[in-house]
C-alpha cells in the first residue's frame, strides 16, 4: 500500500489569544444579565453587567482574530 501523502501546512494557536478567548468567554458567562452565574448568586448591577459583556464580546472577537497562523 501507499503511504499518504500529508502535505498540509501546519497550523500555530497564538497562547495570548487563547488567554483573550478563555477571558472573555468567562466575562461574559459570570456577568451576562439576569443569566450569568455570579447575576444569580449576587446583585450585580445593570452597569457592571452591561459592560462586562461587551467587554467579554470584543476580547472574544480580539481573540479569535488573530488566533491561528500557517507556519
Amino acid at each position: 500500500m501507499a503511504k499518504a501523502n500529508n502535505n498540509k501546512p501546519r497550523v500555530k494557536i497564538k497562547f495570548l489569544n487563547v488567554l483573550l478567548v478563555l477571558l472573555g468567554a468567562d466575562l461574559i458567562l459570570l456577568f451576562a444579565p439576569n443569566v450569568g452565574i455570579l447575576n444569580s448568586v449576587f446583585y450585580i448591577g445593570d452597569v457592571i453587567s452591561w459592560s462586562a459583556l461587551i467587554a467579554g464580546a470584543v476580547l472574544l472577537v480580539f481573540g479569535f482574530k488573530g488566533l491561528y497562523r500557517k507556519q
